[in-house]
C-alpha cells in the first residue's frame, strides 16, 4: 500500500522550500515591477496559458480586490479580438515558467505596438519572453514537487506566492484602507463584517429596554424579559443613563440573596457600563465584547444620551459573528 501521507509531507516541503528560495527575488527587478504597476493609469492586464493563465485568472483578482484594477486576458481568446481590451495606458503582467510559451510570445508584438508595458514573470532570466520584456521577475524553483518533474507543482506556487507579493506591496504603497477593500467586498460574511455598523442592527425605541433607577428588581426582570435582550439600562429620572443590569447581574444577585421584591436596582446596577457609538462597525463592537467578556452594548450618541442596545445574539444573525 502507497505510503500517501508520505508522499504528501514530501510534497508540502518541496514547495515550501520552493517559496523560501523565493526570498532572493525580491530584488530591483521586484521593485520596478511594482512601480509600473503603481504608476499604471489604466489596468494590469494579466496573461498566461493553461496552469499558468489559472494562476493568472487569480492573481488578477487578488489585484482588482486590494486597489489595483485588473483583470486576466487568455492569450488564445486575445488574438481572435480580446487584445481591444488592452490600451497604451495599461500594464501587462505575462505569466509563463518556461518563458516560451508560443500563445504568449504571439501577442507580445502587438502588446509593444500599443504602447503598453510589459512585465515578464518567468523562471527563466534568459528566455524570449523575459528579453522582450520591460521588467522580468524571477519565479525560479529548484524543482517540481511532481516526482517526474513534469507537472506544474512548485513553479505554479512560487507564481501565486509572487503574485500575492505584488498586490499586497501595491496595498500599501497605495494606502489602501479597510474601508476600501470592503467596498469591492460587499457580499457574504466578509462585507458584513467590513460595512455594518452598530446601527444597523442596535435596538431602539419600544425594542430598547429601559428602566429608571428608583426601579425594582422585580421591574427590571419584568423589562429584560420582555425585550429579549438579557439587559435592561438603568436611567435616572432626567433620562441620563446611570447604568446597566444583565442576565448576569442577575445570577449575581440571587447568590447573593437580594430581595427582587423591594430593593432598587440602583442597588444592584453596574455603574459606568461599556457604552459604543451608533457609526462604529458591528467587527469593532465584537472585539470589545471579546475583550471586556461580555454579551451586550448599549449604544449613545455625542450626548451620551442613550439611543440604542444590542447583544452578541444580534451579531450572529447579522453574520458578523
Amino acid at each position: 500500500m502507497k505510503n500517501f501521507k508520505e508522499l504528501a509531507l514530501q510534497v508540502i516541503n518541496i514547495e515550501q522550500q520552493s517559496i523560501q528560495e523565493l526570498q532572493r527575488f525580491i530584488d530591483i527587478h521586484f521593485e520596478q515591477a511594482c512601480q509600473l504597476m503603481c504608476d499604471c493609469k489604466g489596468r494590469v492586464i494579466v496573461i498566461g496559458m493553461g496552469k499558468s493563465g489559472h494562476i493568472g485568472g487569480k492573481i488578477a483578482a487578488t489585484l482588482a480586490s486590494t486597489g489595483t484594477p485588473a483583470f486576466f486576458v487568455h492569450p488564445g481568446e486575445a488574438s481572435h479580438g480580446d487584445l481591444g481590451m488592452i490600451t497604451g495606458d495599461d500594464v501587462v503582467l505575462s505569466i509563463s515558467n518556461s518563458g516560451e510559451t508560443n500563445e504568449v510570445l504571439a501577442i507580445v508584438p502587438v502588446i509593444r505596438r500599443i504602447g503598453a508595458k510589459l512585465i515578464a514573470m518567468s523562471s527563466n532570466v534568459n528566455s524570449t519572453l523575459a528579453k522582450l520584456s520591460d521588467v522580468h521577475v524571477c519565479i525560479q524553483v529548484s524543482q517540481e514537487a511532481c516526482p517526474l518533474g513534469l507537472a506544474p507543482t512548485s513553479s505554479t506556487t512560487a507564481a501565486l506566492v509572487m503574485g500575492d507579493a505584488i498586490a499586497v506591496a501595491l496595498l500599501n504603497a497605495k494606502g489602501f484602507t479597510a474601508d476600501d477593500f470592503a467596498l469591492s467586498h460587499p457580499g457574504g460574511s466578509l462585507g458584513k463584517r467590513l460595512l455594518l455598523r452598530l446601527s444597523d442592527i442596535m435596538h431602539s425605541g419600544e425594542r430598547l429596554p429601559v428602566v429608571t433607577s428608583s426601579a425594582l428588581i422585580k421591574d427590571a426582570l419584568v423589562e429584560m424579559s420582555q425585550k429579549g435582550l438579557g439587559m435592561t439600562a438603568v436611567l435616572d429620572s432626567s433620562g441620563k443613563l446611570q447604568g446597566l443590569f444583565t442576565d448576569g447581574d442577575l445570577r449575581r444577585v440571587l447568590a447573593n440573596k437580594v430581595d427582587i421584591h423591594h430593593d432598587s436596582i440602583a442597588l444592584v446596577m453596574t455603574k459606568n457600563p461599556c457604552v459604543a457609538k451608533s457609526d462604529m462597525l458591528a467587527a469593532e463592537a465584537l472585539k470589545i465584547m471579546e475583550d471586556k467578556k461580555i454579551n451586550g452594548l448599549l449604544i449613545v450618541d455625542n450626548n451620551e444620551n442613550l439611543i440604542g442596545a444590542m447583544n452578541m445574539q444580534d451579531l450572529l444573525k447579522s453574520g458578523v459573528l
